[in-house]
């Protein structure tokens, strides 16, 4: 495939970038600041903000894939009206679209959502994200949205990095015990969006790991995994600040798992 990853240089998009390289795909991939430095990739600085830039590099590239992972979370138009400028682009030139969305679309009142669950967020990033699904599914119907949790992945997610530094003294704060997620490693989500990049595939899937676990409870498998030790992590409840964002998401990917060969592990398995 010749594969457009939009925001290739976040911690998904390289990742992306990589592993579509080694299966021998031709890669291009956008920035915003600086190109990335992965090496096979064509870059190309884009802000997604700016519905005629994207329609000319989508048009002068016309891949066979876009995906994008764009997303800027204090910022709507570059979360919802990027996507759906990424989504009429690809729309124009023709090819398929995999757009990268969140759990934070759902308020956590059901606990357990399924790929056919309505939205209802409770926070702006969550409202940006449910609106960029809203326009992606209108202007290219047969794109696949991938809803993803909190990821993670060999050290190199800031979730990782934040408890390091927790655990070493370098920074205060805490890990909530009532914030529940289910946790993916970066290399297994990369692996999905690939399948169904290459596939026939359409609408909404839940792509997240298969272990609901706090950000308590992975922060301590987290520092179990780099010798830390978890005793030094601070936890707290979420409930008792004023944290906008829901408690307790729980993706059901079932559906999504019974299509797929890559096989979503949990943060208990993967962070052993």
């Amino acid at each position: 495939m010749r594969l457009l990853i939009v925001g290739g240089t976040g911690f998904l998009g390289g990742e992306l970038a990589r592993r579509a390289l080694a299966a021998g795909h031709t890669v291009a991939a956008t920035f915003m600041t600086r190109p990335g430095a992965t090496p096979g990739v064509a870059w190309s600085p884009l802000d997604v903000r700016d519905r005629e830039a994207v329609a000319e590099l989508v048009g002068t590239l016309a891949p066979d894939v876009v995906v994008n992972t764009a997303y800027r979370k204090p910022d709507w138009t570059a979360t919802a009206d990027g996507a759906a400028h990424v989504a009429l682009a690809v729309a124009a030139a023709g090819g398929r679209l995999v757009h990268v969305s969140s759990d934070a679309v759902f308020s956590g009142e059901a606990v357990t959502y399924a790929e056919d669950s309505v939205p209802d967020p409770v926070s702006p990033y969550g409202a940006a994200k449910a609106a960029a699904e809203v326009a992606v599914r209108a202007i290219a119907p047969g794109a696949v949205v991938v809803r993803t949790s909190l990821i993670v992945g060999d050290g190199r997610s800031g979730h990782e990095s934040f408890v390091r530094a927790l655990a070493t003294g370098r920074r205060q704060g805490v890990l909530f015990t009532d914030d529940v997620r289910c946790p993916v490693h970066v290399e297994d989500l990369a692996a999905a969006l690939l399948e169904l990049a290459g596939s026939d595939r359409r609408g909404i899937h839940h792509v997240a790991g298969a272990d609901a676990v706090s950000r308590y409870e992975l922060g301590c498998l987290v520092a179990r995994r780099d010798g830390l030790d978890p005793a030094r992590l601070a936890r707290g409840r979420r409930a008792d600040t004023d944290v906008p964002g829901p408690l307790d998401v729980r993706l059901d990917c079932t559906a999504t798992q019974q299509v797929l060969r890559t096989r979503l592990r949990g943060a208990r398995e993967f962070l052993r």
